[in-house]
């Protein structure tokens, strides 16, 4: 009788922590307003400092997440795209694709300190490697990355690249792993040697755009744009299994604590992956955010997620020049959004 009460009480409680979880959704916890009606791109948390650096338009917008009110602005950021933050040295580097140029800023005084001409055209996406301790622009309109020394902010190095790069990230290792994004690969590269040392397709997978990284297990996470996130190994240089997402994906982020990988979705939706285990995956769950939030950032200390986005009005008509125009931004709806669980 102890014996079948037992196990009877071993399977209540594994069906309450069941229950629980399916109940735990994510959804929208805060609404940051921000002024300002231009387009935007990445956004970086500040985990230790409790900030986030968000891209806009021709600033960078510092938001302190205690109280979510902007508490400063980096101006002169033409065309900006990505923020990139070194801890030892205090600096933050931001990329500026219309006159390709990295800003070098205090972190503390958010001043601008130094500004570098980057060796390609329009530098996208911005990384920090920890091995190396250099920075690295990924320059979208001429295949190649830069590679910038932090002490002295001089060019190391311009590599070429085998297509058009898109989201980057660091094992931390001596290794660098960038999408690329018009031959829809993997391109590594081997920061020793300052060079391309492999790259792999990742087919079915197309276009891929935001890049995550699981360390431990040395997956990456490609999100695509054939409404698809590409898992792939680093050590066999294969996918290994791929799960649908939503529509005019951008940005991706994995969270080491949760094993969970995320999406974001221009149709106004998260993907949120379960990783069960090194070789399977599953949606957990589909989250409503607004459309255009297209980008996202993960703060690893609360778990939370960050996207930008504004609201729309009803784009022109196509013409010869512009087939396919944007709509406009309506004034004053520019919003972040934080979400993360009830």
């Amino acid at each position: 009788m102890k014996k079948f009460l037992f196990l009877l009480y071993v399977l209540i409680a594994f069906s309450f922590m069941i229950s629980c979880e399916a109940q735990s959704s994510f959804s929208v916890l805060r609404t940051m307003h921000v002024e300002g009606d231009d387009g935007w791109d990445y956004l970086t948390v500040d985990s230790i400092n409790n900030r986030l650096f968000v891209s806009h338009g021709t600033v960078v917008q510092v938001i302190d997440l205690n109280t979510g009110k902007v508490i400063h602005i980096i101006p002169g950021t033409k065309g900006v795209h990505g923020i990139a933050l070194n801890y030892a040295m205090n600096r933050g580097y931001i990329s500026n694709g219309k006159d390709t140029s990295v800003f070098v800023f205090d972190m503390n005084t958010f001043d601008v300190i130094a500004r570098i001409k980057v060796t390609g055209m329009n530098p996208d996406a911005i990384l920090f490697d920890t091995f190396s301790h250099v920075i690295l622009t990924f320059n979208g309109r001429s295949s190649n990355a830069t590679i910038i020394d932090m002490v002295s902010n001089v060019i190391l190095a311009t590599l070429p690249l085998p297509g058009k790069p898109e989201a980057a990230v660091s094992d931390g290792n001596g290794k660098v792993y960038v999408n690329i994004e018009d031959k829809s690969l993997i391109c590594v590269i081997d920061m020793r040697a300052l060079q391309v040392a492999n790259q792999w397709s990742i087919a079915p997978g197309e276009e891929p755009s935001g890049l995550a990284f699981d360390k431990k297990n040395n997956l990456l996470f490609s999100v695509c744009d054939n409404k698809m996130m590409v898992i792939s190994d680093i050590a066999s240089q294969k996918v290994i299994q791929t799960v649908p997402i939503g529509d005019r994906v951008d940005g991706a982020a994995f969270d080491p604590a949760l094993n969970l990988a995320y999406s974001s979705n221009g149709d106004g939706t998260i993907t949120v992956v379960k990783e069960e285990s090194p070789k399977k995956f599953s949606v957990l769950e589909t989250v409503t955010t607004q459309k255009g939030a297209r980008t996202i950032a993960l703060d690893y200390k609360s778990h939370h997620l960050f996207v930008p986005t504004a609201e729309f009005g009803e784009a022109p008509a196509p013409t010869a020049d512009n087939p396919n125009p944007r709509p406009p931004i309506k004034p004053g709806t520019f919003v972040v959004l934080e979400v993360g669980k009830q």
